[in-house]
């Protein structure tokens, strides 16, 4: 079937069935283009083969040299996550934009790959139009949301703010109007289908990231500890899995990934709860994770707060049955628990069960395109998205976690939303504040 498409003249490509569109994709004749992924499963090495790296590790068998290489590239990623987390959250916030324009780029590149002979007009110009555009609506919102009235005092930006929306609109109607004057008569099919790749990775990746800005404002920790949940579940269930994969029940756990295993899978959520559990305790004591991000006048990011009722430790008593074995660790019969641990306890089972279902998704993506990986970016783990993918899974349900149990609205956004009352609704409210307080 991909003979026949690529046989077909390119002036009746819009006759051609949109089935062998999708399945049935021309490889690129440009030789080069193998670099970027679109070959053949057999034919691709495993990530991480080639480097300094690998030649170092040469001696020992395949699969212990692909152990080696991922366990060191995953600590370097952990230093370096830990170093920008001691930056502040602005450095995370623009650590999150840096991976979602790379995530962006590794899918949109497979789309351009995968089409390439049949030159879509614009199709890329566009998709990073439309990228912009998505930036500049959704973190406009969060920032206007959480710091709309402190920045709104700067006269430069009080117009930005105020028709933000109207803005955004404007914006996003340029994008698809050069988009309607690029159709081309015979593309028009796929180019149709290529506006909905553009926008479908769109929702997966800005929204996401936008969602994991709104954690971070929340507290630092309501990001970083997702993040060193799944981090967690997939080190464990890599390593029982290494260890231990197939030993029990000789069947994988998805054909999207025949070499995941039931006993990675059950061992990763195991060693998942007890680790975020006792972790959780530990990062809870240090407020600049803890506090919500809040600017003073001076757009200076306040570090210090009242602690939450979730970060207080409270008394528990340790029941008879478990105090022999609490006793081993020093505990006496009353042991102190933060409330918060018990919430990263459900974000844990999130983490280890539905989670993981992030990665088969890119996984049915990769094998329905013949890519291995999204990218090479990453020695022992493929691209960006190689890494992100159950990321982003796990920090959408975070916020939804947090809006359900946890958020309660800001004063930021309370004060936002008085400013543009009127003078006597705002006497009015004063007076029914007045009231509460008294």
């Amino acid at each position: 079937m991909e003979s026949e498409v690529r046989k077909r003249p390119l002036a009746k490509v819009d006759s051609i069935p949109m089935e062998e569109l999708i399945q049935g994709a021309p490889e690129p004749t440009n030789p080069s283009s193998s670099q970027a992924g679109i070959i053949k499963d057999e034919d691709i090495p495993q990530s991480g083969d080639t480097g300094a790296l690998s030649k170092m590790l040469a001696h020992l068998p395949a699969r212990w040299r692909n152990w080696w290489i991922r366990v060191s590239t995953s600590f370097l990623m952990l230093f370096g996550f830990i170093f920008i987390g001691y930056l502040g959250p602005l450095a995370i916030v623009l650590l999150i934009l840096a991976i979602q324009l790379k995530a962006f780029h590794e899918i949109i590149t497979i789309g351009y790959m995968v089409y390439r002979n049949y030159e879509l007009p614009w199709f890329r110009s566009i998709s990073w139009y439309f990228l912009f555009c998505a930036n500049y609506y959704f973190y406009g919102e969060t920032i206007n949301e959480y710091f709309g009235s402190v920045l709104q005092k700067d006269v430069a930006l009080h117009f930005l703010f105020k028709h933000h929306r109207i803005i955004s609109y404007a914006m996003y109607s340029c994008g698809f109007i050069a988009f309607v004057c690029s159709l081309v008569k015979t593309f028009y099919r796929l180019q149709f289908f290529m506006f909905g790749w553009t926008h479908c990775t769109l929702l997966m990746v800005v929204v996401s990231s936008h969602l994991c800005m709104q954690n971070i404002f929340d507290g630092v920790i309501w990001f970083c500890l997702p993040v060193l949940l799944v981090c967690a579940n997939d080190t464990w269930a890599y390593i029982c899995g290494f260890f231990l994969g197939k030993r029990f029940i000789n069947q994988p756990l998805t054909k999207l990934s025949p070499k995941k295993s039931w006993e990675g899978f059950v061992g990763g959520f195991i060693c998942t709860l007890i680790w975020g559990f006792i972790f959780s305790w530990f990062l809870t004591r240090f407020p600049i994770l803890t506090c919500p991000v809040r600017l003073d006048a001076n757009w200076h990011v306040l570090s210090t707060c009242e602690p939450s009722e979730y970060f207080i430790p409270v008394e528990h008593t340790v029941p008879i049955i478990l105090r022999p074995l609490f006793g081993l660790f020093g505990v006496g019969e009353t042991v102190l628990i933060r409330p918060f641990q018990y919430h990263i306890a459900a974000l844990g089972v999130f983490a280890s069960f539905i989670a993981p279902f992030g990665g088969f998704f890119a996984s049915g993506f990769k094998r329905a395109f013949k890519v291995k990986d999204f990218g090479d970016l990453i020695p022992g783990h493929g691209g960006v998205m190689d890494r992100m993918d159950c990321h982003f899974v796990m920090q959408s349900f975070t916020n939804v976690y947090l809006s359900t149990f946890i958020r309660t609205p800001s004063v930021q956004t309370v004060l936002l939303a008085a400013m543009k009352l009127s003078t006597a609704d705002r006497e009015w409210l004063i007076e029914q504040l007045q009231g509460i307080i008294d």
